[in-house]
């Protein structure tokens, strides 16, 4: 085979392999673009929540020590602290399960009603 014909070989292998590599990057550029937009219509979508309300059984920033008090604190007051947040939580979710089974009508525990 002539020499020519090598080098046509060669360059239709280039040409399609550069063919085949535009279509790729096309295809992904494609993929890249629709995920770009469904990100943008969640974010249009999620972006219109309703307001946080303002009151919270949550302890707020200022109900809490300085960050870093905690090393210098002696441990009794650290266990007092623990132990009157531990019972802060349980009376805040008591009171949520009187009042969700209150909705519901179903029967009051008389360990929830405080019937000792």
């Amino acid at each position: 085979m002539p020499w020519w014909f090598w080098i046509l070989l060669w360059i239709a292998l280039i040409a399609l392999s550069l063919l085949l590599h535009v279509t790729l990057g096309y295809r992904l550029f494609r993929k890249f673009m629709t995920t770009v937009h469904e990100l943008a219509d969640a974010g249009k979508r999620f972006s219109n929540l309703p307001p946080v309300p303002k009151t919270s059984d949550v302890e707020t920033a200022g109900d809490r020590p300085e960050p870093g008090s905690a090393i210098f604190a002696s441990p009794e007051q650290m266990r007092h602290d623990y132990l009157t947040a531990k019972a802060s939580r349980q009376e805040v979710r008591r009171q949520k399960r009187v009042k969700r089974k209150a909705e519901r009508g179903q029967p009051q525990s008389l360990h929830d009603i405080e019937f000792r």
